[in-house]
């Protein structure tokens, strides 16, 4: 047997659906090589292959099922407080392949985290360090600030001071007040950013990035809004949801259209919003008609996460830590505005009623919009977007209702992705084995509906080999004499490598 087809066929089985748990632990064995890294990164698994795989001695197995995002990370709890500060961090980094659909951690799991006292016992990370990928992984809920401000271990209450402006005012007061000295100190040095004389006496020298980052998001004076103007830098007053009035009306004639498009949809806008809808750039006015349907910062949110993006936009998705009322989102839903029938279409919780009327919008941007964001898109439009807006296609196949079957139309499709699909329908006749691309091919080759003797043949074929072993109608015990080829060939190889 040649390494090539034992590497094939270990690569189908560590992906084949149907394939047992005592199939799935032998490619733990070292033997397994690249292959059982692989499976325990990249699919689901049974508890029985989770277990052995959080305890493996081999740390590049734990390192790499930390990485897994379709195991229900409450079962991977362990590797928050695994020996390897590796392991740990591989698990605060979250998947490397950024699903739409970003899992938060569970709050216990992140609690280990964030009041852990080391980084593992190899010594080779700080818990700092780890921390610094658990903040940048976007595991953590939007909503965890105000969760933990009032929690009992005054390391999340730390945590909380230092999100200050997603606090309501009750819990800064009582962070400021806070029996421990380490979270009354977090809270002082984090208040300093809604108090607009201190932000003008620390404010960075104009023009640097830190005095951008202050300028977008902190409270700021009279005065630091004219050295802005002063300085043309009125780009972060645009942004900023502390901008006084006077400044917005003068933004809303600014010369710069991209200017008077940032701040065209803001909640506070005032009297300029009247003046903005007969702007003379189209986008401009489009965005202001928009502006009477947002009343809050939360909707002006929600409206945000859609109108600055495309028809293929692949930006996370993520739950916001505070939602409009689901009257608002079905006042979106029946709106005359496209953006905002799209705003409706990007909520999971819209109603059914609301997704049916959505699902046979004028506008594709709804329409993909709902596709990608609701769990009750029907199947059809699912496969519709799929076929016609490839940069989706990924988290499409992701999502439960997506159709597996009824493909058969597009077995002939220009497209080999599409074509891949439809070749892995079990309603098809003749899988295309010979296909000239090789996705399909594999993809023809792993169909349930060939027959046992075709999938012999095509165990052997080096175009089609990684395809049959991931075949789910390939029994149980073919696939453990495929794993004995594969592992004590391995075996033998490298005992004569080491007698070498």
């Amino acid at each position: 047997m040649s390494e090539t087809l034992r590497e094939l066929w270990l690569r189908g089985l560590a992906f084949n659906d149907a394939a047992p748990a005592d199939v799935l632990v032998r490619l733990l064995e070292e033997a397994a090589g690249e292959a059982g890294l692989l499976m325990c990164e990249g699919r689901d698994l049974p508890d029985a292959v989770v277990d052995e795989a959080l305890h493996h001695p081999v740390e590049r197995i734990r390192r790499a099922l930390a990485h897994n995002l379709h195991v229900d990370p409450a079962r991977l709890a362990p590797l928050a407080s695994d020996p390897s500060g590796l392991v740990r961090a591989n698990f605060a980094r979250g998947s490397r392949h950024q699903p739409r659909w970003v899992r938060p951690l569970p709050y216990d799991i992140l609690a280990t985290f964030l009041t852990a006292r080391e980084g593992g016992e190899d010594g080779r990370l700080s818990e700092q360090d780890i921390i610094g990928e658990l903040w940048c992984s976007r595991q953590i809920p939007l909503s965890f600030a105000q969760d933990m401000a009032g929690h009992d271990h005054p390391a999340l209450r730390t945590s909380a001071a230092y999100q200050w402006q997603s606090l309501s005012a009750a819990q800064r007061d009582a962070l400021l007040d806070d029996p421990d000295p380490g979270v009354r100190k977090a809270a002082r040095e984090s208040s300093w950013v809604l108090d607009p004389e201190a932000v003008e006496a620390r404010l960075p020298p104009i023009g640097s990035r830190h005095a951008v980052s202050v300028l977008c998001s902190y409270a700021l004076s009279p005065a630091v809004v004219e050295l802005c103007f002063a300085h043309d830098l009125v780009n972060p007053l645009a942004r900023n949801r502390h901008t006084p009035a006077d400044a917005l009306a003068r933004l809303a004639r600014h010369p710069d259209t991209e200017i008077r498009r940032l701040i065209a949809t803001r909640p506070d806008l005032g009297p300029a919003a009247a003046e903005l809808r007969q702007d003379p750039d189209a986008d401009v006015r489009m965005r202001a008609r928009l502006q009477p349907s947002i009343r809050t910062w939360v909707e002006f949110d929600a409206v945000q996460r859609v109108v600055d993006h495309g028809r293929d936009c692949t930006c996370p998705i993520t739950k916001p830590a505070t939602e409009p009322s689901p009257d608002w989102f079905a006042a979106c839903a029946a709106s005359g505005e496209p953006v905002l029938r799209r705003v409706a279409a990007s909520r999971p919780g819209l109603p059914a009623d609301l997704v049916e009327a959505l699902a046979q919008d004028e506008d594709e941007g709804v329409r993909i919009r709902l596709a990608c964001h609701h769990p009750l898109a029907p199947p059809h439009l699912l496969l519709d977007v799929f076929v016609t807006r490839p940069a989706h296609r990924p988290h499409l196949l992701t999502l439960p209702a997506f159709p597996r079957t009824g493909l058969t139309h597009l077995i002939g499709h220009p497209d080999p992705e599409v074509r891949a699909l439809a070749a892995a329908d079990p309603d098809l006749r003749r899988p295309p084995v010979d296909d000239p691309d090789e996705s399909v091919r594999r993809a023809a080759a792993a169909n349930p509906s060939l027959a046992p003797e075709t999938l012999e043949t095509l165990l052997t074929d080096l175009r089609t080999a990684e395809g049959a072993a991931a075949n789910p109608s390939l029994p149980a015990d073919r696939m453990h004499a495929l794993l004995d080829h594969c592992l004590n060939g391995a075996a033998t190889a490298q005992a004569a490598a080491g007698r070498r």
